[in-house]
């Protein structure tokens, strides 16, 4: 409940701050802030509480001017960077220098036919903001900025000019013959803008050759490139990871008679960590599990360049083609990587369980382990099934066994608590040794996919405890409850479909799941669950403590993979130190630590970003053989331009344009995610299966062009039976 305080004009509480503070677009100052509720030194100290405890929740943040100001709430005049147009040719850009973690913010920019014609991806504008209700803004622009010299990524064509790669891009780049680095047409090419004239072509330079456009790794570099991830690892940084040296034993528990495994994706090339289970004697039923990481911590000291480039990069990025690593091969793929029958340096977690799959106690310390088989999860799924082959046979009763009846004690603590269960189909690429696209598929899950998921879970859960219990500052993986504004749109979409749910209803992650349940049920669980999905926070990093919604955890790090994320080293290092467990470790005080979780946050949304990107266009690219044909569909998004549809058996999604929607107009309706025809009154709505027919396919701009063949039953606006949700009794 918020705190209230006395002032001349009666009492206010964090909501007054809030509405205050909203009033200011540019943001407000403590001194504006102070004048507007109390002159008294008292009220002042309380308000600087009220403060402090805002900037905590992340309900405001501070400006770069040391403003206080809203979160993803924009000054009315600001810098903005035009990154391309959508599908109406709107140009778009972004904010300069954006440093939330938050998704960035669209921005629609509204500009003369002469500014408007000349700006291109890169261009830098002095803009006046208008915010709308849906949290996109307008830009008005005042003038065009000198801009620094610029790079684009494109296709060298047959013209002698760059084609840059962003959807919605028109203009193209002269090259002069000398400048042409002997590129190939049809080649991806990395160019340098040399002529800042903005009528006609503009001149560039270009400075790398990335390959044949559809060739191998294509496709990833348009992501590297496009999102600026970093890939080239220093010289320092590389000099450093190649002097590394096999770690000392001293001071480590020997673990290297534990019949310890890996558990991975059949392409995986490091491995960091191992796991093993054993019945627990001083319990009956109960499990002594052991989750062994990789001591990255021991190679990557604090402040060094491999510490300073893994920081900067915050996480690894991973491709269907190629992985940008965290850290150097040498060490990601060699020292750090768990591999069969080597000596390997790594922190356990030793976990005791009760019979129910509750965390009795835990332990952490430094070892040394051999790792007894790489194994797949098909392979040990298979084995699980019946079908061990020659590797899993001998590893039965040992090994598989005790791990999966361990997990059967997790996994009826999960269903207990009882978290989120969104599976959400995930894109399944497989290439040939050319980098070609032979199929996709949706990635089945399998239980051994969530054994070593719960096992890591109960491995971050036990990290984040030992680290409370000693009453020390760590880095958490926080995931928010829903946001009132995603819960409302929630609410009014679900009642849309025909599941009417009260609003007054506090929605736990229980509560989503039974949503999903029922419209299931009534043939709309697809629709029902992107929609749970849209209404939840961004997980993010931070240090404090907010819980983790998503898993119905109180107490929740990431501590089980510093090869691949930085946060997870931050978390080894802290329990080195804490525990006294050798060198290798450092303490990070709260400023710092609330400053790198957000720099994480960032790094994480960055290769989200580009990694779905990459698979948008690998996915384009294997449907241009598919152009001509009929496939059935799931209406998944609605837009004022057109329908998006994910495609049956494919984890694709494709576009119907609204100009194809035959001869009449439709209306948009974006509270209920639907276009309504004008003349016909016919219904199109997330959730619709429909038939459609693959009408086009561009890889370089990842999309797949749609026509929909017929209506969903040609149903009308009110063709859905309302159902009132009620809670269920327990």
């Amino acid at each position: 409940m918020a705190r209230s305080t006395k002032h001349h004009r009666g009492t206010y509480s964090k909501q007054d701050l809030l509405q205050l503070i909203g009033r200011y677009p540019d943001g407000i100052g403590k001194r504006e802030i102070n004048l507007a509720f109390s002159k008294g030194t008292k009220i002042r100290n309380l308000l600087n509480i009220e403060l402090n405890e805002l900037l905590n929740e992340r309900l405001i943040t501070l400006s770069q001017g040391g403003l206080y100001i809203k979160p993803r709430t924009l000054p009315r005049v600001t810098v903005i960077e035009v990154t391309g147009s959508d599908e109406n040719g709107d140009v778009l850009s972004r904010p300069l220098n954006w440093q939330e973690y938050q998704e960035l913010p669209m921005i629609y920019v509204n500009s003369s036919n002469r500014i408007h014609s000349a700006l291109g991806p890169g261009d830098r504008l002095l803009a006046r903001l208008t915010r709308h209700d849906d949290g996109t803004y307008n830009a008005v622009v005042i003038r065009p900025l000198e801009n620094k010299p610029k790079t684009i990524l494109g296709i060298f064509g047959e013209n002698g000019c760059i084609q840059p790669v962003i959807r919605g891009k028109r203009h193209e780049y002269r090259v002069g013959p000398n400048d042409t680095q002997n590129a190939e047409v049809g080649e991806l090419v990395v160019g340098e803008v040399v002529s800042s004239r903005k009528l006609g072509r503009q001149k560039a330079v270009i400075i790398e050759r990335l390959g044949k456009e559809g060739g191998a790794h294509t496709f990833s570099h348009i992501a590297i490139h496009l999102h600026d991830i970093p890939f080239r690892f220093p010289e320092e940084t590389l000099k450093q990871a190649a002097a590394c040296v096999q770690a000392t034993q001293e001071n480590r528990t020997d673990l290297r008679t534990l019949p310890l495994v890996t558990i991975d994706g059949e392409t995986a090339r490091d491995f960091d960590d191992a796991v093993f289970a054993e019945p627990w004697q001083e319990m009956k039923n109960g499990w002594h599990i052991v989750v062994a990481i990789a001591d990255v911590a021991w190679y990557v000291r604090p402040e060094t360049s491999l510490d300073i480039e893994a920081r900067k990069r915050g996480n690894s990025v991973y491709f269907p083609d190629k992985v940008v690593p965290m850290l150097p091969e040498s060490l990601s793929n060699g020292w750090c990587s768990l591999k069969p029958d080597e000596d390997r340096p790594c922190l356990a977690a030793h976990i005791w369980i009760d019979g129910k799959g509750n965390i009795i106690r835990h332990q952490f310390e430094r070892a040394v382990i051999r790792s007894q088989a790489r194994l797949t999860y098909t392979q040990v799924q298979s084995a699980r099934d019946g079908s061990p082959d020659t590797q899993t046979e001998v590893l039965m009763d040992l090994v598989i066994n005790p791990l999966f009846n361990a997990y059967d004690c997790l996994s009826a603590a999960r269903s207990r608590r009882e978290p989120l269960e969104l599976n959400v189909p995930e894109a399944d690429i497989k290439l040939d040794i050319r980098g070609n696209v032979e199929d996709i598929t949706a990635r089945p899950i399998l239980d051994s996919h969530k054994l070593i998921e719960e096992f890591m879970i109960a491995a971050n859960v036990s990290a984040a405890k030992a680290l409370e219990e000693k009453r020390c500052s760590l880095l958490y993986r926080v995931h928010d409850d829903p946001p009132k504004d995603k819960l409302l749109a929630f609410q009014n979409f679900s009642g849309s479909l025909g599941l009417k749910i009260s609003k007054s209803q506090i929605l736990k992650p229980s509560h989503f799941n039974r949503f999903i349940e029922h419209a299931a049920k009534m043939g709309i669980g697809s629709a029902i669950g992107s929609a749970v999905l849209r209404a939840q926070s961004k997980a993010h990093y931070t240090n404090e403590n907010h819980g983790h919604f998503g898993l119905a955890l109180r107490h929740y790090c990431h501590f089980t993979s510093p090869i691949r994320r930085y946060a997870d080293l931050l978390i080894h290092r802290t329990l080195i130190s804490t525990l006294n467990l050798g060198d290798g470790g450092c303490l990070t005080d709260q400023i710092e630590l609330r400053q790198i979780g957000d720099h994480l946050s960032i790094t994480e949304l960055r290769a989200v970003h580009a990694e779905r990107d990459t698979i948008d266009r690998f996915s384009a690219a294997f449907f241009i053989r598919k152009i001509g044909k009929q496939m059935t569909g799931v209406i998944s998004g609605v837009a004022k331009f057109g329908l998006f549809v994910s495609l049956d058996g494919f984890a694709s999604e494709g576009l119907v344009p609204i100009r194809s929607l035959h001869n009449e107009y439709f209306h948009f309706n974006e509270s209920q995610q639907s276009l309504k025809g004008q003349k016909t009154g016919n219904v199109l709505q997330v959730g619709d299966s429909v038939n459609v027919l693959i009408e086009g396919a561009n890889p370089i701009n990842r999309s797949i062009t749609l026509k929909l063949v017929d209506y969903p039953n040609n149903k009308s606006a009110d063709h859905h039976k309302m159902h009132k949700f009620k809670k269920r009794k327990r």
